[in-house]
């Protein structure tokens, strides 16, 4: 009950941060998974030290990967999404937004896109990165940032060769209003949290300028974190080029699922060369 009153208050502050849950400390690391990796630090435009790892692709590389990560926790507890990519030819670079695991700062919604636009920005100067295709792949609130920076970033529709969203929602109003209807005693109130929620970074009104860069919107119809018509809206606002699968299961663990893995690497070899 209490944190139900704590996250109103956010909310009626139009706090981005409400959207973040961060953890400093590592679960365990790739090494434990069975996999070499690389720490990378960069330095952000407003000087924070952000951290990701870099997972090499094991035999012929096919591709990068770049993996934004719900809003809990770091990236140590969503390696699970993509650890089983590189024994299929995929290189992965998951970053941690800033107040994340080892990245530098306090998490907020302007930071945080930044953060991601520090990442891509350094993918696109390795040369050998450059020399195969390139694909964004969000889930949760990484999927939703994700629709965000390729929309209004150019340097990430020059250099991607198509985007995956893994339950996005369409709007931070919609999710503060979701919330705030899950109790009685917030209910009332889930209009006016949705008035003062930070605007200007919908997915809802930035996806139909991801065309022409090929967009896989995912999403289970069992999720009970992002509302499955949330994806349904998207989807319905997207240009082509684009495809929707519907899953089931929990929040985000769509790639628990080999059927689904397969799905996404079918959609991945559908885009072989550089873009």
């Amino acid at each position: 009950m209490k944190s139900l009153f704590i996250l109103l208050l956010l909310l009626l502050q139009g706090c981005s941060s409400i959207f973040f849950f961060p953890m400093q400390e590592h679960v365990l690391t790739p090494d434990k998974a069975g996999l070499k990796y690389a720490d990378v630090k960069l330095q952000t435009p407003d000087n924070h030290q952000l951290h990701g790892w870099l997972l090499p692709a094991q035999g012929e590389l096919k591709g990068t990967v770049y993996f934004l990560h719900g809003n809990a926790e770091n990236i140590s507890t969503h390696l699970q999404s993509v650890y089983w990519l590189p024994k299929k030819g995929y290189q992965v670079f998951l970053i941690d937004y800033r107040g994340y695991g080892l990245s530098e700062g306090d998490p907020e919604l302007p930071g945080a896109l930044s953060d991601i636009k520090t990442g891509f920005n350094w993918l696109t100067e390795q040369p050998s990165i450059l020399e195969k295709p390139i694909f964004l792949l969000g889930q949760s609130l990484g999927a939703s940032m994700g629709v965000h920076f390729i929309a209004t970033t150019p340097n990430a529709k020059k250099h991607l060769s198509a985007a995956v969203i893994d339950a996005a929602f369409t709007g931070y109003s919609d999710i503060a209003r979701h919330v705030a209807n899950r109790s009685w005693i917030t209910w009332s109130l889930q209009y006016p949290a949705s008035w003062l929620m930070i605007s200007g970074y919908d997915p809802i009104d930035h996806i139909s300028a991801i065309s022409p860069l090929p967009l896989l919107v995912i999403h289970s119809r069992d999720d009970n974190v992002i509302p499955f018509d949330h994806s349904k809206q998207l989807y319905s606002k997207a240009l082509e080029p684009k495809l929707k699968i519907n899953t089931s299961g929990p929040h985000t663990a769509t790639f628990n699922n080999p059927k689904n893995r397969t799905a996404l690497l079918h959609f991945f070899e559908r885009f072989t060369t550089k873009p």
